[in-house]
């Protein structure tokens, strides 16, 4: 699913999570020279769509 469909509450949600992988040592998904804070990671990986983490919504 490409992060354009994503709703504003599931974006937050994905950034912040990987924020935290980031924060605890998990190895960055893209090559970093000068970026150090896990959220700005998180949100470069986001907009690169590269975190693998899904979003599974209930169909009503």
């Amino acid at each position: 699913m490409e992060h354009e469909t994503y709703t504003k509450f599931e974006k937050a949600r994905i950034i912040g999570a990987r924020a935290l992988q980031l924060a605890y040592g998990a190895p960055p998904l893209i090559k970093v020279k000068d970026v150090f804070d896990p959220l700005k990671l998180a949100e470069i990986e986001f907009e690169k769509d590269l975190i693998p983490i899904t979003v599974m919504r209930n169909a009503t």
